[in-house]
């Protein structure tokens, strides 16, 4: 888990949202470079705590040749 103490300061939800489903997509292209995770999430909190999580989870299955 990493945390970001800075964060942003966004205008509404929607923008939240869409502000969280780029960074999620961003950390999974770098995640396929070396890591081994199969999902990664992101919790977005404001001063009185969670306000959305955006999630994704993925499977890699090989078929034998």
């Amino acid at each position: 888990m990493a945390l970001d103490e800075e964060g942003l300061v966004l205008p509404d939800l929607a923008a939240v949202q869409e502000e969280a489903a780029r960074a999620l997509a961003d950390m999974v292209r770098d995640s396929v470079r070396g890591h081994n995770f199969d999902q990664i999430a992101i919790e977005v909190r404001d001063d009185d705590g969670p306000v959305l999580e955006v999630r994704i989870a993925w499977r890699i299955r090989r078929s034998n040749s």
